[in-house]
C-alpha cells in the first residue's frame, strides 16, 4: 500500500515521517531523493543544463543558488525544473518500493494536492499547523525572511482546502500529540494494508 506524507512548508513532515519511521514504516523522501537525482543521474544533469545553462552545475555539484534564483518567483521556470525532475523522482520511488518488504511504504513529498497528485496514492496523510507557527519554523530552520516564506507559501494550497482531500490529518503543534497520532494511524493503516 502506498501512502503519501504531504503538508505545507513548515508543517513538519520530516518530523512526522521520522515518527513513522519509528515504528519500522519505510519512508521515501522525496526532497532528498530529488537532490540525488538532480546530481547522480546524467540524463538529468543534461536536462537541467539545457534548460538553465551551464551554470547550474558546478562540476558535478547543482549549483541552488542559481537554480533558487531562476525559479524563485517565476512559476514557468520552475513548472520547467519540475517537468525534468518529477517524473525521474517518480521512476525512482517506484524502483525502491520493489525493494521494501513492510505492509505499506510512506513517500514524503511537498505538492501531492497542488499537482494533483493523489490518485497515485492510496492513502494521503496531511500534516498541517497554524501559519503563523509555520512561518517561524521555516525562519529559523532556513535563515530566510519572513517574507521569502510567505512567498513560498502563496505557491501551496491552503491547508482548509487539502484537509477536504486528505484521508488522514495531523495538526503537528505538539510533539507528544503528534506522536499518538501517528501511532493511531499506522496502526490503521497496517489493518487496511494487510486487508487489501
Amino acid at each position: 500500500m502506498i501512502v503519501g506524507l504531504t503538508g505545507g512548508i513548515g508543517s513538519g513532515k520530516s518530523t512526522v515521517a521520522d515518527l513513522f519511521r519509528g515504528h519500522g514504516v519505510p519512508v521515501y523522501d522525496s526532497d532528498i531523493e530529488a537532490k540525488k537525482i538532480m546530481e547522480d543521474s546524467d540524463a538529468v544533469r543534461k536536462a537541467i543544463t539545457a534548460q538553465f545553462g551551464s551554470e547550474a552545475y558546478t562540476g558535478k555539484k547543482l549549483n541552488r543558488n542559481v537554480i533558487a534564483q531562476e525559479v524563485f518567483n517565476n512559476r514557468n521556470r520552475l513548472n520547467q525544473l519540475n517537468a525534468i525532475v518529477h517524473p525521474a523522482v517518480r521512476e525512482h520511488f517506484k524502483e525502491w518500493i520493489q525493494l521494501q518488504e513492510f505492509p505499506y511504504v510512506i513517500q514524503e513529498t511537498a505538492l501531492v494536492f497542488e499537482n494533483e497528485m493523489q490518485g497515485n496514492y492510496d492513502v494521503v496523510v496531511l500534516i498541517t499547523a497554524p501559519k503563523d507557527v509555520r512561518t517561524l519554523r521555516v525562519v529559523e530552520r532556513d535563515g530566510v525572511t519572513r517574507e521569502q516564506v510567505l512567498a513560498r507559501m502563496a505557491n501551496q494550497l491552503p491547508d482548509s482546502k487539502k484537509e477536504e482531500l486528505a484521508d488522514f490529518v495531523i495538526q503537528n503543534l505538539n510533539l507528544n500529540t503528534t506522536a499518538t497520532k501517528v501511532a493511531q494511524i499506522h496502526d490503521q493503516l497496517l489493518r487496511q494494508a494487510q486487508q487489501n
